[in-house]
């Protein structure tokens, strides 16, 4: 009984490391290709495994895809929360902005996975509801952290209250990173998304930081 239970859990170990290969390979083809034009054969020639591998861990390719948004924009909502959780309650806008953006934007190859993501979810309303959930996830985190400074921090009334910011910080950031995908401009897009959540987020009498135009 203890040598079976050793060797489930050595092939449990396995198959968790041959997934997060597979999940790691495919991230790189699908950011360099994108969903829509890679096959399984590409992803597992990326990733060292046979089929058989790729099959004991998916049924489908677009199961693996969904996985690896998954996994994605879970960890991007812990960093999110995690920066602006390290303030007191008295929320320091401008450093929290600064922290934000620099977890938001420092992955080009990430946006280009999620875009693939979006427009395949626009087409399959079972995907798209899932989104709308991790979406919906990232907007909780921050009107949470929103909420736990008001008294201490006043938000701008035309947004309503923290469910409202946090749709516009949402929004901000999606405008922004369609850009950077465009004109691959890291520092502009940076910045200018510190301008756009500074603004939002505070009653605009701050300097704002220069940018080019």
């Amino acid at each position: 009984m203890a040598a079976a239970e050793g060797t489930t859990g050595r092939v449990t170990r396995r198959r968790v490391h041959t997934r997060a290969n597979l999940l790691r390979a495919a991230f790189s083809v699908f950011a360099a290709k994108g969903f829509g034009h890679v096959s399984i054969e590409e992803v597992c020639e990326a990733a060292g495994y046979s089929r058989g591998a790729f099959y004991s861990n998916f049924s489908s390719l677009d199961e693996l895809f969904f996985a690896l948004y998954r996994e994605r924009a879970d960890l991007i909502a812990e960093q999110v929360s995690g920066a602006l959780a390290l303030d007191g309650p008295d929320l320091d806008v401008p450093a929290a902005v600064d922290r934000v953006t620099d977890v938001l934007l420092l992955d080009r190859d990430w946006l280009l996975v999620k875009t693939d993501f979006l427009v395949h979810a626009a087409r399959h309303p079972d995907v798209a509801r899932s989104l709308l959930e991790h979406r919906a996830r990232l907007r909780r985190a921050i009107a949470d952290r929103l909420g736990r400074a008001q008294g201490h921090t006043a938000l701008p009334a035309v947004l309503g209250d923290t469910d409202g910011a946090a749709h516009a910080v949402v929004a901000a950031y999606d405008g922004v990173t369609t850009q950077l995908l465009l004109d691959r401009d890291l520092e502009h897009a940076r910045s200018r998304l510190k301008q756009l959540l500074t603004a939002l987020l505070t009653d605009g009498s701050g300097t704002p930081e220069h940018t080019k135009h």
